[in-house]
């Protein structure tokens, strides 16, 4: 794995903040796992996948081994003090340095979040039930930012062209949100889903205006990310963010890069 092989997002993250989103380039796991592997629940070698977790730690200089959630795909958030191994949640939140936040995809969207002062950081697996359930709202409650002040990232996930949902998923986002009908589009009979107009509109209703990414469609690339909806047996990847520790908590914003 090198550093190549990682999405840094563009967004003007301070200079404290750390973040980067795998792909499925640079480990060990072979078949439809192949290769960076860093799911432990989906039917891979738990060697291999303890490889690729090591691997990602060495190589992206991770401070401490990150803090891995078991993923319900509903809207629990935790602040990383309070984790615990095998901790069931789908949201993690950070206000120390040297935390690791993760959430593990293959479709769903992760969501990097962070505040201008760089001293909170925090990440989000929101699949459409996640999203429903309020994953996103319930997240930066535990971030505990004013709006103004918090950056997201929306990273790879899957792309409305492959997404497609019943009557039913569209019926439950527009009864909380009418303007939810801007990320369903009918195609050949069957609804059509944006996960990223899904997730922008939450962000938004929360008062957020500086959102990024939300560019890299998971199922359209499979030879750079998995895909449960293409696939079925598949890997995932990894969305990780962290407060470096030892730099300043400044205003000084730049890229924000991975260790």
């Amino acid at each position: 794995m090198a550093e190549s092989d990682w999405i840094r997002p563009e967004w003007p993250a301070p200079a404290a903040v750390r973040a980067l989103s795998t792909t499925r380039l640079g480990g060990v796991s072979s078949g439809p796992y192949a290769s960076l592997n860093l799911g432990d629940h989906v039917g891979d070698d738990a060697e291999r996948v303890a490889r690729n977790r090591a691997l990602l730690i060495e190589r992206a200089a991770l401070p401490e081994p990150p803090r891995w959630l078991r993923q319900v795909h509903g809207c629990e958030a935790l602040s990383a003090d309070g984790w615990r191994a095998e901790c069931e949640a789908d949201a993690l939140v950070s206000t120390r340095a040297g935390e690791v936040c993760a959430v593990l995809t293959a479709d769903c969207l992760p969501l990097l979040l962070c505040d201008r002062a760089g001293t909170r950081v925090g990440a989000v697996h929101a699949g459409w039930r996640g999203l429903a359930a309020g994953v996103i709202e319930r997240a930066l409650e535990r971030l505990g930012a004013p709006s103004a002040e918090v950056l997201a990232w929306l990273g790879p996930a899957i792309g409305p062209a492959a997404f497609e949902v019943g009557d039913e998923v569209r019926a439950v986002f527009m009864r909380a949100d009418t303007a939810a009908e801007a990320a369903f589009e009918r195609i050949c009979g069957r609804w059509h889903a944006n996960l990223f107009t899904l997730a922008r509109l939450r962000l938004a209703r929360w008062g957020l205006t500086h959102i990024y990414g939300g560019e890299d469609c998971t199922w359209s690339q499979p030879q750079r990310f998995f895909s449960y909806r293409r696939d079925g047996v598949t890997g995932r990847m990894a969305s990780l963010i962290w407060l470096h520790p030892g730099a300043e908590h400044n205003d000084t914003h730049h890229r924000s890069v991975s260790g």
